[in-house]
């Protein structure tokens, strides 16, 4: 029985307040059965879960409801094929049976929120084992199967291997691979993969982690120097000293001369150094004529070559929800909560001027959802218009993140970060079973409490953190 879960925002913004009401409320439609487990689906027309977005939603759902923060988890885990693969996606077919695919990687959104969920749901030992496990199993797969030969990259095979639909610098690689061995006359993969990469990473790092709570410091040591052998490889092979960026390689190993997002997505795996990360925000990220375009976050920036502005499900271009969503750990794990809050609020205003439409997609100039067909399987009458998509899941949570991140409550594995956004008054709660965290700000300055306990007035604009029973432990600075 896992604990109950809930979130009370109340503003005197109007256009925010409704915002946040409907994006909960289209996130309860998004809610399916598969099998005997309740998930949160993509939503948007796709009715299936993804590897690349939905360990993710579930782990940020858990603010609503633990029980799906977990099952989004558990799915995956119990998708896993005896050689170690993990499903790409889930399907549940009509007899109520969820079918694993494994026709694509799909994107790695896993780890770290598989472990989130495991701080959440009261440290089940068992569940450690068995993300442990999981993981382990995954990274030797992917080494077994995508190494470049020695140099310590990982391939990509399939356009779906990194989710990016549509997006031009595959070339004429296929769509999805069901195969272990590589196709063999497509002109850009195998592909030396920053993603691919990544996801070793991930892997290497998240079992570090859970070694040291195992209490097993030796095997933390091996699975650290494994990630930093991963991260060398890395930057060794596909970053660009003298433009401060990552670069795929196609299967002739030259460069792949896209600058694109995927940068970031190393961010989000932690497989950047300091440096890196911090020389591609400045040079890069926060380049307007690149990354940080009127609506930010473009799949590839504004001014490359390969830049297309197209409204249709495509990564070649226009602003994706799963990339806002992903850019909030990927950037405050380098310490830019400052930009977070900045981005946050240009999505958050863009969903609001589209008439709270929750897209795919979003036109990087002018801010416009892409209302394109929902890719639902529904027959639709000839001479009749196409239903226009809405309630797609990344781009619900991460408009609920932002919220939470800028105004509100984050229970943060050990931590309670309380968010203190300026602007209209408001007050944010989060009820965590017994517990309870509240604000209650006038724009200006806030009061924070656990329970019925006054933890402190701090003034807005900073993020203030604390343990679980309310002891201060450190301030960020979140508004510029």
């Amino acid at each position: 029985m896992q604990a109950e879960t809930g979130v009370r925002f109340e503003t005197r913004d109007a256009a925010l307040q409704r915002l946040f009401d409907e994006a909960e409320s289209k996130c309860r439609k998004n809610l399916r059965m598969f099998g005997e487990r309740m998930v949160l689906v993509e939503g948007g027309g796709y009715e299936k879960a993804w590897l690349e977005t939905q360990p993710m939603g579930g782990g940020m759902y858990a603010k609503r409801d633990l029980t799906v923060a977990l099952n989004n988890q558990l799915i995956f885990m119990e998708g896993q094929r005896a050689d170690g693969r993990l499903p790409g996606s889930l399907q549940c077919m009509p007899d109520g049976t969820v079918e694993p695919q494994y026709n694509k990687l799909q994107g790695f959104c896993f780890p770290a929120h598989a472990l989130d969920v495991w701080y959440l749901t009261g440290k089940d030992p068992a569940y450690l084992d068995a993300l442990a496990d999981c993981l382990r199993r995954f990274d030797e797969y992917l080494q077994r199967t995508r190494s470049r030969g020695g140099s310590g990259l990982l391939e990509s095979w399939c356009v779906y291997d990194t989710g990016e639909d549509n997006a031009l610098r595959y070339g004429a690689a296929p769509v999805w691979w069901t195969e272990d061995t590589p196709p063999v006359n497509a002109d850009v993969v195998p592909m030396a993969s920053m993603d691919v990469t990544g996801y070793s990473y991930a892997c290497r790092d998240t079992l570090r982690l859970i070694s040291l709570l195992r209490g097993c410091p030796e095997d933390a040591e091996t699975w650290a120097q494994k990630a930093r052998a991963t991260a060398a490889a890395l930057k060794d092979g596909l970053w660009d000293d003298r433009r401060s960026a990552c670069y795929d390689r196609d299967k002739n190993d030259r460069v792949i001369d896209v600058l694109c997002h995927n940068n970031l997505r190393c961010m989000y795996w932690g497989a950047f150094s300091r440096e890196m990360a911090d020389r591609f925000v400045h040079e890069h990220l926060m380049n307007e004529n690149e990354f940080m375009t009127p609506l930010p976050l473009p799949s590839v920036a504004a001014n490359d070559p390969l830049f297309r502005n197209a409204p249709e499900n495509n990564w070649s271009g226009q602003c994706e929800g799963l990339t806002f969503q992903r850019a909030i750990p990927a950037l405050e794990r380098y310490g830019y909560e400052t930009t977070v809050t900045y981005i946050g609020r240009r999505l958050l205003d863009a969903v609001i001027r589209n008439g709270y439409i929750f897209a795919q997609q979003y036109d990087p100039f002018t801010g416009e959802a892409s209302r394109v067909g929902m890719y639902s399987h529904d027959v639709i009458a000839e001479g009749a218009e196409e239903p226009v998509q809405d309630a797609y899941g990344p781009t619900l949570l991460a408009c609920l993140e932002y919220i939470s991140h800028i105004w509100g409550i984050e229970l943060k594995r050990d931590e309670v970060w309380f968010s203190l956004g300026s602007g209209e008054p408001y007050t944010f709660e989060q009820r965590f079973g017994e517990k309870k965290y509240r604000i209650v700000s006038d724009g200006h300055d806030a009061e924070l409490w656990s329970g019925d306990k006054r933890i402190c007035a701090a003034e807005c604009g900073y993020r203030i953190i604390c343990g679980p029973d309310g002891e201060i432990l450190r301030r960020i600075r979140i508004e510029d």
